[in-house]
């Protein structure tokens, strides 16, 4: 069974939670585990707030998130047009921060590793920031 959602928002903290709710209700259908669906919504979480507070320096703009479900492959894409990262793989080290004046831990994309069986980035500096986190659910 194939199924798919996509919804925009507006990049404000408050819809940070308004994200993980909406993963966990998309992903409810397929009947994941408890840990699944906790992986799942903090992988989503650790995007949007990286989209919200480094994409858009905390200054508005919209947040595109799609969910799509082939089977028990759970694809979830969070991106941005906002500013972009310079440099992807010095953006995933960990403690790495653009924003160490708002007492960032830098581990948001170690998070969405660690939480994820495949998470990928697209970034260009000026167009935003693509962010595609992949679950593989249980049988």
């Amino acid at each position: 069974m194939k199924n798919f959602v996509k919804v925009e928002f507006p990049a404000e903290s408050c819809n940070e939670s308004l994200s993980r709710a909406l993963a966990a209700a998309f992903v409810s259908e397929a009947d994941p585990t408890v840990s699944e669906l906790s992986d799942i919504r903090t992988a989503v979480s650790e995007a949007v707030t990286n989209a919200i507070v480094h994409g858009y320096g905390g200054k508005g703009g919209t947040i595109y998130m799609t969910m799509q479900r082939e089977e028990r492959k759970i694809t979830i894409t969070i991106q941005d047009i906002g500013c972009g990262i310079q440099d992807i793989e010095k953006a995933k080290e960990p403690f790495f921060t653009t924003a160490p004046q708002d007492e960032r831990s830098g581990m948001g994309f170690a998070v969405m590793e660690a939480f994820t069986d495949a998470f990928y980035v697209e970034s260009r500096p000026g167009e935003g920031t693509k962010i595609v986190l992949v679950k593989h659910l249980s049988e």
